[in-house]
C-alpha cells in the first residue's frame, strides 16, 4: 500500500543576541521573542477503512470522524490523491474532535464516477458539535477531477467541521487541510497512552522476543537507530549496560534496575502510518542477559506507577511487529501516571508532528536516579525490590529535514531538543517547562549522547537550550 505523507509545514523564527563590548552599565538580558509556529495538517484518510454506508466512526491520522451514509472509497471510480478518499452519498462527514488556532480550511472534492452534479455544504461548530452553522455558500460538484476549495476561519475558539450532503448523487472528499497558528490540538497518529494504565492483570502474559519485518530500521547508516553514537558504550558483556538491538529501536538495558538505561530510535512519517493499532500486548522479554530478573507484564500491578514506554507505541504503527516490539517490558520504566499520560504524551505527540513536517527525528530517551512519586505516593522500587523507580526521565531529539547523509547534515544551527523531568505525579503538563541543554543531561547521566558528531558540532548543539514553539 502506498501512503501519502502528511503535509505539515512549520515556520519558526529564532532570534539570537550577543554582546562582547564591556560597559559600566548593567545589561538586562531577556529571552528572545519566538512567534507561534504555523501549522498545516492534511488528512488524506490513507490509514482508514469503512466499507458500508451505514453510520459509523473511523479512526484516521488526525482523529475520529463520523461517516453517515458515507464510506472510505478505494475503487477506480473514486477521485483520490493516493489510494483512498471519502465517498459521501446523502448524509454527512463530521469531525469528532476540535482544532485550535485555525485560520484556513482546504478541501479537495469532486463527483464520484459517472454520477450527475451534486451539492454540499460546509458546516462549522464552535461548541464541540452541539450546533453547526454554514460556512460560505453551497458547493456544486460537477468536476471529474479533484478540485481544491478554501474556507477562511475567523473565530478564535476551537472548531470542528461537518460536510453536509444535499441530494442523492455521490461525491468524493480528500486531503482536508487544517491551517493555523500555535498548537492545533490534533494528535498525529494513535495516542501512546490510555487514560489510565491497564496494569491490573494478576496473570502475567507469556514472555516473547522480537519479530522484525521489512519496516524495521536499517542496522547502520541513515535512519538507523544508533546513528549518532552509543551513549554509554553498551555491549553484550555487561549485564547493567547490556546492548539490545531490538530492530525497531536499540537500547542499553540495566539488569539490576530492571529498566533500560536509555533507548535510541529514528522517527519519520513512515513509522506511524496507522497500519497497526495500539496492541497493548505487554509481555516480558526473553532476550535478557543470563540470570537477569525478567520483568513481567503484571510486575507493576498496584504500584501506583504506569508502565511507561521509552519508545512510544505510537512511534511504531507501520506493522503489528513494530507496535508489538514497543510493549516488551524491557522498554518500560515505572513512570508517574501524570508524567506518562500528560507531560510525556504531549512531547511524544509534538515530535510526531515535527516528523510529519517533512522532517526526520533521531531520539534518545532514558532515566536515572532512584525515587519517584506515583499515584500512591513515593517509592524507590517496585516488584519486591526488583525494579528501580527512577527520579528523573529525560529525552533528547535531533531534528533534520528528510534527506540523505544525516550525520554530515548536522550543523551548529541544527535544532536539538532536550528535556529532563522529575518522575512525580504533580508535574506540569507543558513539557517545554522542562527544557535543558544536552550537556545538562550528560552531566547528570555520564553519557556521551552524540559521540558520532565532530567535537565542534557537539559543543555547539549540546550547550544551547531549545526555545522554539
Amino acid at each position: 500500500m502506498i501512503f501519502k505523507r502528511l503535509l505539515i509545514y512549520s515556520s519558526v523564527a529564532i532570534v539570537l543576541a550577543s554582546c562582547s563590548k564591556k560597559t559600566t552599565e548593567e545589561t538586562i538580558i531577556t529571552d528572545p521573542v519566538v512567534p507561534p509556529a504555523v501549522y498545516s495538517i492534511t488528512e488524506g484518510f490513507e490509514s482508514s477503512n469503512k466499507a458500508p454506508y451505514a453510520i459509523g466512526n473511523i479512526t484516521s491520522t488526525t482523529g475520529s470522524w463520523s461517516l453517515d451514509d458515507a464510506l472510505v472509497g478505494a475503487t477506480d471510480a473514486d477521485l483520490k490523491n493516493g489510494t483512498r478518499s471519502i465517498r459521501l452519498r446523502t448524509g454527512n462527514v463530521t469531525m469528532n474532535f476540535d482544532v485550535k488556532g485555525m485560520t484556513m480550511l482546504y478541501i479537495k472534492h469532486g463527483k464520484y464516477g459517472k454520477d450527475l452534479a451534486s451539492t454540499w455544504q460546509l458546516m462549522m461548530s464552535t461548541d464541540a458539535g452541539a450546533t453547526y452553522k454554514q460556512v460560505g455558500a453551497d458547493i456544486v460538484d460537477d468536476n471529474a477531477t479533484l478540485k481544491l476549495d478554501s474556507f477562511k476561519v475567523s473565530v478564535t475558539t476551537p472548531v470542528r467541521f461537518q460536510i453536509k450532503k444535499i441530494g442523492t448523487t455521490r461525491i468524493n472528499l480528500d486531503d482536508i487541510t487544517f491551517k493555523g497558528i500555535g498548537e492545533s490540538g490534533i494528535i498525529i497518529g494513535t495516542p501512546d497512552t490510555n487514560p489510565v494504565d491497564t496494569a491490573n492483570n494478576i496473570v502475567a502474559a507469556t514472555p516473547r522476543g522480537i519479530t522484525a519485518g521489512p519496516d524495521a530500521q536499517p542496522a547502520a547508516g541513515d535512519n538507523s537507530n544508533l546513528l549518532f553514537g552509543n551513549p554509554s558504550n553498551a555491549t553484550m558483556v555487561s549485564a547493567d549496560n547490556f546492548l539490545l538491538n531490538q530492530s525497531y529501536y536499540v537500547e542499553s538495558y540495566n539488569s539490576t534496575k530492571g529498566t533500560p538505561n536509555w533507548v535510541s530510535w529514528h522517527l519519520d512519517a513512515n513509522d506511524f502510518t496507522g497500519v497497526s493499532p495500539r496492541l497493548d500486548n505487554f509481555a516480558g522479554f526473553t532476550g535478557l542477559p543470563a540470570g537477569a530478573f525478567q520483568v513481567q507484564s503484571n510486575s507493576y500491578v498496584g504500584s501506583g506507577f504506569d508502565r511507561g514506554h521509552n519508545i512510544p507505541s505510537a512511534d511504531r504503527t507501520s506493522s503489528s511487529n513494530a507496535n508489538s516490539s514497543t510493549f516488551l517490558m524491557s522498554n518500560m520504566i515505572p513512570q508517574a501516571p501524570q508524567n506518562n499520560q500528560k507531560t510525556w504524551a504531549n512531547m511524544e505527540n509534538y515530535l510526531r508532528t515535527i516528523a510529519s513536517q517533512g522532517n526526520e527525528v533521531y531520539i534518545i530517551m532514558g532515566s536515572y536516579g532512584t525515587g519517584g512519586v506515583g499515584s500512591k505516593g513515593s517509592a524507590n522500587t517496585i516488584a519486591n525490590g526488583k525494579v528501580n523507580v527512577p527520579s528523573n526521565v529525560w529525552k533528547v531529539a535531533i531534528v533534520l529535514p528528510v534527506g540523505n547523509g544525516d550525520l554530515s547534515r548536522v550543523s551548529a544551527t541544527t535544532r536539538v531538543i532536550a528535556v529532563n523531568t522529575p518522575n512525580i505525579n504533580d508535574i506540569k503538563e507543558d513539557w517545554k517547562t522542562y527544557r535543558v541543554s544536552v550537556r545538562d543531561i550528560e552531566k547528570a547521566t555520564g553519557y556521551d549522547l552524540f559521540s558520532s558528531l565532530p567535537k565542534n558540532i557537539q559543543d555547539a548543539i549540546e550547550t544551547t537550550v531549545d526555545k522554539a514553539n
